[in-house]
């Protein structure tokens, strides 16, 4: 006698395709951003909708596992259910990430080493003033452990170490001037393609060389920590290339 088979369960199928669907929506606005497709407001408004896309289909697979448990469900759809719950979750940190640090940094995008005097950019199509005092006290505040970087080793050969890590780093160049030391470059984000801008400006001291880095971002009021973070792991690597090389 033939047993029959159980029906699969419509809400399995829900959550998976909802949740494959805020998937498709956030990687869909930062990419067709970086595409050019459209502007990053859009793209920022998609990647909203799939978020919460994703908390819905989180929600509705969840509930389909449940009903689909193996030893006492009526229908079928466990192992979908759980996919479905699976694939909801990348979204779901990146909007958690992206809460967490809105709320944990502060409201600036451009960030110096030097806040007296800040290096420039020369060579961008952007304006090169620092936004001033009230950038300035919020850096000090949050990051007060942005300062300059003092190395014995002889500026040229820190100017070389400097370039040799942008270039490593896949950072795009603008400018990389010998003699005045300078280097200008650019790094995209990874999902929307948004553009930073960093300049170096390595001197010459009586004890070696002084290195200030300045990062900023083109668009947007926060960036999240991203500029500071940029700095402090660039002067930390270019340390242990000057002093180790």
């Amino acid at each position: 006698m033939n047993q029959v088979q159980r029906p699969v369960s419509r809400l399995a199928v829900i959550g998976l395709v909802l949740a494959f669907g805020a998937a498709a929506a956030l990687l869909a606005g930062g990419l067709g951003h970086r595409a050019g497709w459209w502007h990053f407001t859009s793209g920022l408004k998609l990647a909203e909708w799939g978020v919460y896309g994703a908390l819905v289909a989180l929600a509705v697979s969840l509930l389909a596992a449940v009903l689909t448990w193996p030893d006492a469900a009526r229908k079928r759809g466990f192992p979908m259910a759980l996919v479905g719950v699976l694939a909801t979750l990348p979204v779901i940190a990146t909007a958690g990430y992206w809460v967490h640090a809105a709320r944990t940094y502060p409201v600036i995008n451009d960030i110096s080493t030097d806040l007296d005097d800040p290096p420039v950019f020369w060579d961008m199509p952007n304006p090169t003033d620092h936004p001033g005092e009230s950038f300035a006290a919020k850096q000090r505040a949050a990051y007060p452990d942005i300062v300059p970087l003092t190395l014995s080793a002889p500026p040229q050969q820190v100017f070389g170490h400097a370039r040799a890590l942008v270039r490593e780093r896949g950072w795009s160049v603008v400018a990389a001037d010998e003699v005045d030391r300078r280097i200008e470059a650019t790094e995209k984000s990874r999902l929307f393609g948004f553009v930073d801008e960093v300049v170096l400006r390595i001197a010459e001291t009586s004890d070696g060389t002084r290195v200030d880095m300045r990062s900023r971002s083109r668009l947007g009021r926060s960036d999240l920590g991203v500029n500071a973070a940029r700095i402090r792991a660039f002067l930390d690597d270019l340390a242990a290339r000057s002093r180790n090389p």
